[in-house]
This record gives C-alpha cells, structure tokens and sequence, in this order.
C-alpha cells in the first residue's frame, strides 16, 4: 500500500484547527465557529480512525481470515463516513437552529476571522497533501471519476473532507461578515446550518462509495480484457468461460477463471498450465494477489 503520510498531515492540521476555532467561538459566541471547530474535530476523528482500519488491513492472513485482513479498511472507511460525517453535520445544523432561537453574539468578532484565515493556511497544507496522494492514483481520470472508480477510500474521504472544509470556511467567514454588516445574528446560525448540510451531503457521497468497496468491487474491464487473453494465450486452454474478481483492499485483488482445457491434457499438463498462466498474470498485474483457476467443461 502506498504511504499515508499525507493521512498524518490532515490529522496534525485538524487537531490544530480545531483548537483554534473552539477559542474562537468561544470568545465570540459564534455558532458557525462552533460547527467548525466540530468539523475540525469530526475530520480529526476520521483520520483516526482510517489510520486505524490501514493498520488493520495490513494484518496478515491467518487461519480465522484466510483471504486477509484488507477489507477492514473498507469497514472502517464505512463507518467514518456514515457516523462521523453525519453526525458533525446533525451538530452543526443543531447550532444554528439554536442560534436561530437566541440570535446574539457576544465578545470581539475579530477573532472569527483570524482563525478563520489560519484555518484556511492549514487547511491548505492538508488539502495540498491529499491532492498529491489522489493524482498519483487518478491519472487522466476526471476528479469526480476517480473518486467514484478508486479503490482506496482513504484518499478521497480526507481529500473530500479537506474541501468540505474549504467550503465551510467560506460559509462560515460569510456569516460572520454579515452578521456584522448587518447586526443581525441569524446569519451565522443560517452559516451553521448551511455548514451542516455541506457534511451531510459529504457523508451520503462518502457513504455511497464507501459501501461499494464494502459489498465487493470487481477490478475494471480493461484489466479483465487482458487476464482473459493471456488465459486463452496459453496453449492448453481453448476458452475462459467465466470470470470473477473482487477488491479485498485497494492493492489487493482476489480473481476466479473457468476456463475450458483442451480435451487430450493430462491433470500433469492441466496443473502446470494453471501454475503458468498464474505466474504470468501476476507479473504484468501484482495487485492480484490470489488467483484460481478451475478447470470446467465446455
């Protein structure tokens, strides 16, 4: 698996943030510095937990997990995007309704901004990190094509989340201003929940690739395309009759071939055919960890 390091960045970034815009809505009594700074803290906890379903995956196969453990990181990736983004995004729309209920704000405003413009530099730092990751596995794909065919979750949640919080920054300083332009305090409780909805609609995208990879994805057609030929390239086969491939984690796949042998092969000629067309497999597509061949009829 590639380094995650760009993972550490986010993490360190967000601990920060949050910190800071916790002591900004404190000291001002802004809602959407509080739905923020719980967003800082929510993405603090997603990187958490990623790191912790990357260290799982990379456990290896015992007796009880024969194929591995890589698909715990799919799980976890599932998890992160169901609870923790959805449940920043029902706190952030709560505080606005709140404010919306006690529409005051109290303390120096101009605080709000400073750490709005120091969360913006660390964000910037985190988000230029994970764009880096997400371009080494994206290639000339579009941005929103990648996302929806990569395989690794653990990029695109915390690029996803870095632009979530992009956007919630922008939101949030737009609140501030005003609510200060025209002292009316119902503007940063609409930026609160505004800044909810954005992690809700985080999460249902997250969600619905997360669970994707969970249930199973098949490596693409291409790849697919030119197994089955250097299957059917060997002289003992006449056909690939069928095939099935699977994701276990994102450079992990597990690949079934039926195929049809030719007639006159003895078990001797048939195992080594299948010893041959693996080892050539796996050469040209190291992902493929584990590769089965059942001889079928025609």
């Amino acid at each position: 698996m590639e380094s995650k390091l760009f993972i550490y960045v986010a993490l360190a970034m967000d601990v920060l943030i949050a910190i800071a815009k916790f002591i900004a809505a404190a000291a001002t009594g802004s809602s959407s510095m509080v739905s923020e700074g719980v967003h800082s803290v929510i993405d603090a906890g997603s990187q958490l937990l990623l790191i912790w379903g990357i260290k799982k995956s990379r456990k290896q196969a015992d007796a009880e997990r024969p194929f591995g453990y890589g698909r715990e990181l799919y799980f976890w990736s599932f998890i992160v995007s169901l609870i923790t983004f959805l449940m920043g995004g029902c706190i952030a729309f709560y505080e606005g309704i709140m404010r919306f209920n006690k529409p005051e704000l109290t303390g120096n405003q101009n605080w709000s901004y400073v750490i709005l413009a120091l969360a913006f530099a660390f964000t910037s730092v985190s988000m230029v990190a994970s764009f880096k990751a997400f371009n080494k596995q994206r290639g000339d794909a579009s941005f929103f094509k990648a996302v929806m065919q990569s395989k690794d979750p653990s990029t695109f949640i915390v690029l996803l989340g870095d632009l979530g919080d992009m956007a919630g920054l922008v939101v949030a300083f737009l609140g501030l201003y005003l609510t200060r332009l025209f002292h009316e305090p119902r503007y940063d409780g609409a930026a609160s929940m505004i800044i909810g909805v954005i992690l809700a609609a985080t999460s249902m995208l997250l969600v619905r690739e997360s669970k994707s990879l969970l249930m199973g994805e098949t490596t693409s057609r291409k790849t697919l395309r030119r197994v089955v030929a250097i299957a059917e390239a060997d002289d003992c086969v006449l056909k690939v009759k069928k095939h099935f491939s699977m994701y276990l984690a994102p450079e992990e796949i597990v690949l079934q071939l039926n195929t049809i042998f030719k007639e006159e092969l003895t078990t001797h000629q048939i195992t080594d055919a299948i010893e041959r067309i693996i080892k050539t497999i796996q050469a040209e597509f190291p992902r493929i960890k584990q590769i089965f061949i059942e001889p079928v009829a025609g």
